[in-house]
């Protein structure tokens, strides 16, 4: 029995020193892999973004969102037109890469009352002095989402004042029945 012990010891310890290497090569290769897959799917995140801002129905009155994993895309947000509800997912299907569209994009109902209320609010927001400058862009950078009489603020400003005086303007449209602000601050201005 003494001599299996012994024997053991040096055996046990032949076969530790070979699987070490081994393990330790493949937990290289899957952090390799792993890096490898998160920069693919930050490149699709970046290519859906870009196929979504160049459809050429989509305006300040609508809002698209996205979620990628894997090689799913889900399609998300509110859209006035239906037809821009399907230039989003045949925009996104014809990715390389994107293998499934979940497309849960919300067609928001018909309403003169509502078209007058995202013209109100439009005007409200991109009249006012501060505010004017997000209109600048060829998508201004705050999305006036209208449902019913109630209104939803999706998008970025420069600073939390910019987030509530873009609230302040919105809550004193007549006949707004309520505001949600879903405005984020974009990071980065300390002195803001």
């Amino acid at each position: 029995m003494r001599i299996y012990r012994e024997l053991a010891l040096p055996v046990v310890l032949a076969v530790a020193a070979f699987a070490f290497p081994y393990s330790s090569a493949f937990s290289l290769q899957d952090t390799a892999h792993q890096r490898n897959e998160g920069k693919m799917q930050q490149n699709l995140m970046r290519e859906v973004r870009h196929q979504l801002l160049l459809l050429p129905y989509y305006s300040v009155f609508d809002s698209l969102m996205f979620k990628v994993d894997g090689d799913k895309v889900t399609l998300l947000g509110q859209v006035v037109r239906p037809t821009l509800k399907s230039d989003a997912e045949s925009a996104v299907k014809g990715l390389e890469g994107v293998s499934a569209v979940d497309n849960q994009i919300e067609v928001l109902p018909v309403s003169p009352m509502d078209d007058q209320l995202r013209r109100a609010v439009y005007r409200a927001l991109y009249g006012d002095t501060v505010l004017s400058r997000y209109g600048w862009a060829a998508l201004p950078s705050i999305h006036i989402i209208v449902k019913n009489g109630h209104v939803t603020l999706e998008g970025v400003v420069d600073s939390e004042s910019d987030k509530n005086l873009a609230n302040l303007r919105a809550n004193g449209v007549p006949n707004v029945f309520s505001v949600t602000n879903n405005l984020t601050v974009a990071p980065g201005d300390a002195k803001k």
